[in-house]
């Protein structure tokens, strides 16, 4: 039971944290630097936990390889959002006035 009241009160404190990115104006700008910035920090402790891998450092050989996975998935969706900024972009110069 003690776990299902965490869960529940994660999932409000997201929920709340939602409410209030939503409620103020946030620009697309301030979102796109905020992300990018969320893949750097992901990328630099991705690579600080491979070089523990590496060197035999490592204290939780599980957390590390999370660590790692979820830097490769935010850096596979930045650029899928880059190509579709790309691709958006291209179909602006096609358009005729």
């Amino acid at each position: 039971m003690a776990f299902i009241s965490k869960v529940d009160n994660n999932l409000a404190n997201i929920q709340n944290v939602n409410n209030k990115k939503h409620s103020s104006d946030v620009s697309f700008e301030d979102v796109l630097k905020e992300e990018i910035q969320e893949t750097n920090d992901l990328m630099q402790k991705a690579e600080k936990a491979e070089a523990d891998i590496a060197t035999g450092e490592v204290q939780d050989l599980a957390a590390a390889s999370i660590t790692i996975q979820k830097a490769e998935m935010k850096m596979k969706m930045m650029l899928e959002v880059r190509n579709k900024a790309i691709n958006a972009y291209k179909e602006l110069l096609k358009t005729q006035i």
